[in-house]
């Protein structure tokens, strides 16, 4: 994507005056961000998704008695009637059910891949809402169909009502009101307090972005971590001795040998070449835990690859990574993965000029149903 061409997606900006100037700084509110916008996910269809294993799917319904919230999936039944007010079903992950909403999700692309997340659909009846919250990660607000009101504010008061199964502010001050029309498109930092009242019937596609934990980082780095240490190799572990470790009269005292002997793990561990990076590759492009992938035929004729919509592909200078794995390229070879990780696609032509090897790890990965022959 060319960051330097002013994007009607953006208002009339340029991705990179975008990023410059609102990403994790400001709102941007666009209207007809997608001039004559038709959804490619209708009710019906939504309704149906919501009832299948495997997509999370959540019902929240704001009535006199409070607020209910309900995990799918929902049989068609369990769901309150189209005129009943009030209630929320909202669909998360849709791009990774529906090619036309995966191909919508590509137009955001001018963000790194690494922090593109997935794409919720909001379907809501008049009056419905989750109430005012906020986000830790970036968000576009994509007005499908129907009307909603949004009230947006910088929130100083973070403190959320209790006894509630959402996170719902308590103090909400909110600064601007807008109503967004199918094609309007609200863009909202992380951290900035938003609550979205349905005006009749409406569907909001959501846009998410991932912000990884530091916490929740360092655990999954330092599993892979564990498994780089080519010294420990499953079969003769390294394995913690003290055959001079006297008798002691405090047994409950960790010994200060032991905590040398961890704190040597983790040195080792990041100290092994590439390691570090390797380990955030393939944690980035792990597929969510409902993703799976149906196998490919063996053997097919290869003309031209695209990539699954499922898929999740990524680079840095020395590796390819590909759904949690990762795979040390160069050369040619290496310009050729990465420009399918950018298009998520090679033509014939980009074919051509891969090496036997290339072509013979695209087919595996065909026959794992990553990518798919054209």
């Amino acid at each position: 994507m060319k960051t330097d061409q002013p994007l009607t997606l953006l208002g009339g900006l340029t991705p990179a005056q975008f990023m410059q100037r609102h990403w994790h700084k400001k709102p941007l509110l666009v209207r007809q961000a997608i001039p004559g916008f038709a959804p490619p996910v209708l009710r019906t269809q939504l309704l149906a998704l919501a009832g299948q294993e495997g997509v999370e799917s959540r019902l929240i319904q704001h009535q006199e008695t409070g607020w209910t919230l309900r995990h799918g999936p929902f049989a068609r039944r369990a769901l309150p009637t189209l005129q009943t007010p009030r209630w929320t079903l909202l669909v998360q992950g849709v791009d990774l059910h529906d090619d036309a909403v995966h191909a919508l999700m590509q137009q955001f692309r001018f963000v790194p891949e690494a922090r593109l997340d997935d794409l919720m659909i909001s379907y809501a009846t008049d009056g419905g809402g989750v109430g005012p919250h906020f986000d830790s990660y970036d968000v576009f607000l994509l007005q499908a169909h129907g009307k909603r009101r949004w009230r947006i504010g910088r929130q100083k008061n973070l403190h959320l009502q209790e006894g509630v199964p959402l996170k719902i502010l308590t103090d909400f001050v909110p600064e601007q009101e807008y109503v967004l029309e199918p094609g309007d498109m609200l863009y909202l930092p992380p951290r900035w307090a938003h609550d979205g009242i349905a005006e009749g019937e409406c569907m909001t596609y959501s846009i998410g972005f991932r912000s990884p934990e530091r916490d929740e980082m360092a655990r999954e780095l330092l599993l892979r971590l564990t498994d780089e240490d080519e010294e420990d190799d499953g079969k003769h572990p390294v394995i913690y001795r003290d055959p001079e470790q006297e008798a002691v009269s405090q047994p409950g005292a960790i010994p200060a040998a032991l905590q040398e002997f961890a704190r040597e793990a983790l040195q080792r561990a990041l100290a092994q070449p590439l390691a570090l990076e390797r380990a955030l590759g393939e944690y980035m492009t792990e597929p969510k835990p409902n993703v799976w992938f149906e196998p490919g035929e063996p053997g097919g004729m290869m003309e031209a690859v695209a990539l699954d919509r499922r898929t999740r592909m990524m680079y840095d200078a020395k590796h390819i990574f590909i759904n949690g794995e990762s795979y040390r390229a160069s050369g040619k070879d290496a310009a050729l993965m990465r420009r399918l990780a950018d298009a998520r696609a090679l033509a014939p032509a980009d074919l051509a000029k891969a090496s036997d090897e290339a072509l013979e790890l695209l087919a595996s990965w065909c026959e794992a149903g990553w990518a798919h022959a054209r």
